[in-house]
């Protein structure tokens, strides 16, 4: 498994570096990374990731959005919110689309990230398995290999799995793969069962034929972020939400064309069967709730175990990462936050 891990590592520092050229090559007053705001105008980068659940920002650039609200974006798409997310605390974007799990160990890790807004939640969840392997519920997963792309919210995904069977980690061997790796290495042999990201499901499918087996989960409640680092100012969020927010009720207005939208905008990552068939299972609307640090204090007990990982899991320092100001001047009863 170390080639193709290394291949994608070498693609994503050239993506990195293309994406740090691009946007150092800007006059804005934000700095190297080409951010900043001139004449009311923001010029902001944003690291994507999720493409269904940040649904709303890929279809404000297909549409050309961002203009109306001031906005001048450079949206790059990387394979996962853990990529998106160290583009953000490396300087490469001031805003990245991610899941929870990596904003939570980005937190616990000291590192300088904010929580803009929640944009969307997802719980149909699948644990990916063969028929001859005989993984008729998660209990059965004791003693297997299960493949899972560590670090992003699907390695959470899977712990709520095992936790459902009173098992955990400790109980299976954990293969750490890329996302689009596991379809693969089912077909191969090489896991018993495997977690990803709904996009490779049907892949899986593909590849497995008539051995394909599934178990359906939604003790998880995924939520895609908008995070920001410490380049990013409370105007030029509050201007991205503006537009987020009117991109998804354009959504709601239109579902068949944003979801034409949104496949565009994927340039050929995200296949039209795959977008018709999960769009729907995703909420959507930007809001800051008691739900949510209830979901990061939970997911940042689970870190501290699982990783080791030093920070607090104290809810109130982990509200103290929320940043409510944009989201209060788009929309005050998004924000549902206790002091």
């Amino acid at each position: 498994m170390l080639r193709p891990r290394a291949a994608a590592a070498v693609l994503l520092v050239a993506v990195l570096s293309l994406f740090a050229t691009a946007c150092g090559s800007g006059d804005g007053s934000g700095g190297g990374n080409g951010s900043g705001s001139a004449g009311g105008r923001h010029r902001v980068t944003i690291a994507g990731s999720d493409q269904l659940g940040g649904a709303p920002v890929y279809l404000a650039q297909e549409r050309g959005l961002w203009s109306a609200d001031g906005v001048e974006a450079t949206v790059t798409t990387l394979p996962t919110g853990r990529d998106a997310l160290n583009a953000v605390l490396g300087g490469q974007a001031q805003f990245g689309v991610v899941g929870d799990l990596p904003a939570v160990t980005a937190a616990l890790g000291g590192r300088d990230v904010r929580i803009v807004a929640e944009l969307s939640r997802f719980s149909d969840w699948r644990l990916l398995t063969r028929t001859d392997r005989e993984v008729t519920g998660f209990a059965a997963l004791k003693g297997r290999k299960v493949g899972v792309p560590q670090g992003t919210n699907v390695e959470y995904a899977l712990s709520r799995m095992l936790a459902s069977a009173q098992l955990t980690a400790a109980d299976v061997t954990v293969v750490n793969l890329v996302p689009n790796q596991i379809p693969a290495a089912l077909a191969r042999g090489d896991i018993d069962a495997g977690v990803t990201f709904p996009s490779f499901y049907e892949a899986a499918r593909t590849a497995l034929g008539d051995r394909y087996a599934e178990l359906p989960f939604s003790g998880y409640t995924a939520r895609t972020l908008l995070v920001a680092g410490p380049a990013a100012d409370d105007g030029a969020a509050t201007a991205v939400l503006r537009t987020v927010q009117r991109a998804r009720q354009a959504g709601e207005a239109d579902p068949a064309a944003a979801r034409r939208a949104v496949v565009a905008q994927s340039k050929g990552a995200l296949q039209p069967g795959y977008v018709e068939a999960f769009q729907p299972r995703y909420a959507y609307g930007p809001v800051l709730s008691p739900e949510l640090l209830a979901q990061l204090a939970d997911e940042a007990a689970w870190a501290k175990a699982a990783q080791s990982l030093p920070g607090s899991a104290d809810r109130q320092a982990l509200r103290e990462r929320l940043r409510p100001g944009p989201l209060k001047a788009v929309d005050p009863a998004a924000v549902t936050l206790t002091d």
